[in-house]
C-alpha cells in the first residue's frame, strides 16, 4: 500500500525529471560545423551550410561515408560489421554525435549560435 509521503516523493521525482528534460530540450542550439575525429584526433571540419558527401578512408581499409544536407549530418555507409552508426539518427544540434566504435570515427556537431559581434573595441 502506498502512503501519502511515498506518493508525494514519486510525484516530485517525476516533476523534476520532466522539468530537467524540458530544460535540455528547449536549450538546444543548432550547430554550425561538423568536426570529424579519427582515432581521437581531429581529421576534418565542415560547415553545415554546405551540402557535402565525404568518405573517411583509413590505412587499414576501414571507411565511413557521411553526408551533410540541409544542415543535417547522416552516416550513410561504413565498413564496420554492425552498421550501428549508419542506423543512427541525423544530427544537427550542438554537441550531437555519431560514433563508429569499430572504425574509431566520431562525427560531432560544434558551434552553436554565435553573435554578430565578436569583440567591441573603444
Amino acid at each position: 500500500m502506498i502512503k501519502k509521503n511515498d506518493l508525494l516523493l514519486i510525484v516530485a521525482i517525476v516533476f523534476i525529471s520532466l522539468a530537467a528534460f524540458a530544460f535540455m530540450f528547449l536549450s538546444r542550439k543548432e550547430g554550425s560545423k561538423l568536426i570529424v575525429y579519427v582515432g581521437g584526433k581531429e581529421h576534418a571540419t565542415f560547415s553545415l551550410d554546405e551540402d557535402v558527401e565525404y568518405t573517411v578512408k583509413q590505412e587499414n581499409g576501414a571507411y565511413n561515408t557521411f553526408i551533410i544536407k540541409d544542415g543535417k549530418v547522416d552516416m550513410i555507409a561504413a565498413s564496420c560489421p554492425d552498421k550501428l552508426c549508419v542506423k543512427d539518427r541525423s544530427i544537427h544540434y550542438s554537441n550531437d554525435t555519431i560514433v563508429c566504435l569499430p572504425n574509431n570515427v566520431v562525427l560531432q556537431i560544434a558551434g552553436g549560435e554565435e553573435g554578430d559581434v565578436d569583440i567591441i573595441a573603444k
